[in-house]
């Protein structure tokens, strides 16, 4: 790609969600200009109220959409993904970075249909529909320090990333993408708990969450380790430590764990299948 350049032409392959919230973030960032994205649809009923929605041009049309493309988002479900490189491998321009957020699909599998092009996996979450997402960002065999710079400008876009070896991206997705349904489940049960002892249930949900985001913020600002954190809060002969008991009793912190584990060995899954 145009090393550089402040306005990179982008094709969005799959103008879903997760895409429409990419197209969305960029354009109000600055990081490209509406008349430099293109995406496609699978369905063209979908094409004009997406291309008014986002204000870019799309179509259902996939290698139109990435022939002048320097960046190309491959945003399509992990079974798709190899259908999809087929279909544009011939059109892709020499030098264009591809990045995939389809979860478990390695970047040798994509390096096997498009050649010894630019390959990025990234595994974004969902609270990047508020600008608060975390992203994990992983390169191919051919994609190098400038390409994961790009990579890191626009996923940032989106909240926050963090570069890792890709025999990490399986974790990455059982922790950080499916993690956010884990902890929907504490908060429902801690607001819960709120109305068990008399809250307002709008009160109950209001200090649950704000509890919750605090004391993310609190790990994340401070740099501290969260068992720290946790013993500051436990007061000798406290409430806390009852609390703490009984969460220990209950099987929390293992139940926790074997979530993220067996999330992550379905994600190893997705791609084969």
């Amino acid at each position: 790609m145009n090393q550089g350049t402040d306005d990179p032409r982008i094709a969005i392959v799959g103008l879903g969600k997760l895409g429409g919230i990419l197209v969305e973030a960029f354009l109000d960032q600055g990081l490209t200009s509406p008349g430099n994205v293109r995406a496609t649809v699978h369905h063209a009923a979908n094409a004009v109220e997406r291309a008014q929605k986002y204000g870019i041009g799309v179509s259902t049309d996939n290698p139109a959409s990435v022939r002048d493309a320097d960046v190309v988002l491959l945003c399509v479900k992990p079974y798709g993904v190899g259908q999809v490189c087929e279909e544009i491998a011939p059109h892709l321009k020499d030098g264009a970075l591809l990045m995939s957020v389809a979860a478990s699909v390695p970047t040798a599998f994509i390096e096997s249909l498009v050649g010894e092009r630019p390959v990025i996996r990234a595994m974004p979450n969902t609270p990047a529909v508020i600008g608060r997402g975390m992203t994990g960002i992983s390169t191919g065999r051919f994609a190098n320090s400038e390409h994961l710079e790009v990579a890191e400008r626009l996923f940032n876009a989106i909240g926050r990333s963090v570069v890792l070896d890709e025999k990490h991206m399986d974790a990455v997705t059982g922790l950080s993408a499916s993690g956010p349904a884990f902890i929907y489940v504490v908060l429902e049960s801690l607001a819960e708990a709120g109305v068990k002892v008399g809250l307002p249930r709008d009160v109950a949900t209001l200090l649950a969450s704000q509890c919750t985001l605090g004391a993310a913020d609190m790990v994340l600002q401070s740099g501290n380790h969260p068992a720290l954190l946790k013993d500051a809060v436990t007061t000798p002969a406290g409430c806390t430590i009852d609390g703490l008991l009984e969460l220990e009793e209950g099987g929390l912190r293992v139940t926790l764990i074997k979530a993220v584990v067996k999330a992550t060995e379905r994600a190893a899954e997705l791609w084969e299948e």
